[in-house]
């Protein structure tokens, strides 16, 4: 499954910016290697990557996180709501979320409720920006305001315009390149076989080869 089927593009953007990005392999706050967009499978210290081989970590993980959280989702979710909660998974494990109190609270309807108790998850000081900005996100339609990578940012997160595009949208086709018919110029022979070619007849005639063969 795409990652654009998993999360909007808001939505990616807002992940990426709380994660961050490391290439070279570090030891994270309770001491597990990690490198990329926080990926720790088979990672060693001393381990660099390039941009690519973190983006595909990326997705690998995307998926390996939102796949099994949204099947345990009972009620109708909204872009915004649906990013927080992957990216609150992306941060506490699968198995935090499976048996969160905030999920139980969604799936019996009280959203309210499950806003309040997002924020229980937060194992240190340097996590309560991160979770009021996710618990922000999944209060606020996009429409509303863009969510932002942390509470405390000047500014919220903005999407690639590259990920903007419709898919649907037909491409662009040149219209073809005009043909040009040598048997249709009206000169004599004669007259062809006695003019003495010019530098701007010779540069036309370069420039048609393509069209003419």
């Amino acid at each position: 499954m795409a990652a654009s089927a998993i999360m909007t593009p808001l939505g990616l953007a807002a992940l990426k910016s709380r994660e961050g990005v490391r290439l070279k392999a570090y030891l994270d706050s309770v001491g597990v290697p990690t490198i990329g967009y926080g990926h720790t499978k088979g990672v060693k210290l001393g381990q660099v990557i390039t941009q690519a081989q973190a983006d595909a970590f990326f997705l690998e993980d995307l998926a390996s996180h939102a796949l099994p959280i949204l099947s345990c989702i009972k009620v109708p979710v909204a872009d915004h709501e649906r990013d927080a909660l992957i990216s609150i998974a992306f941060n506490i494990g699968v198995g935090g979320f499976t048996g969160s109190t905030f999920l139980r609270l969604l799936n019996a309807g009280d959203r309210k409720g499950c806003s309040t108790a997002i924020m229980s998850w937060t194992k240190n000081k340097e996590l309560i920006s991160r979770r009021t900005a996710e618990r922000d996100q999944f209060l606020t339609p996009y429409p509303k305001a863009a969510p932002k990578a942390r509470s405390t940012d000047a500014k919220p997160v903005s999407a690639p315009l590259s990920t903007l595009v419709p898919l649907d949208v037909p491409p662009i086709v040149a219209p073809p390149a005009p043909v040009v018919i040598l048997s249709d110029v009206k000169a004599p022979p004669a007259a062809i076989a006695s003019a003495k070619p010019t530098w701007s007849s010779r540069l036309a005639l370069w420039l048609m080869r393509p069209w003419i063969g």
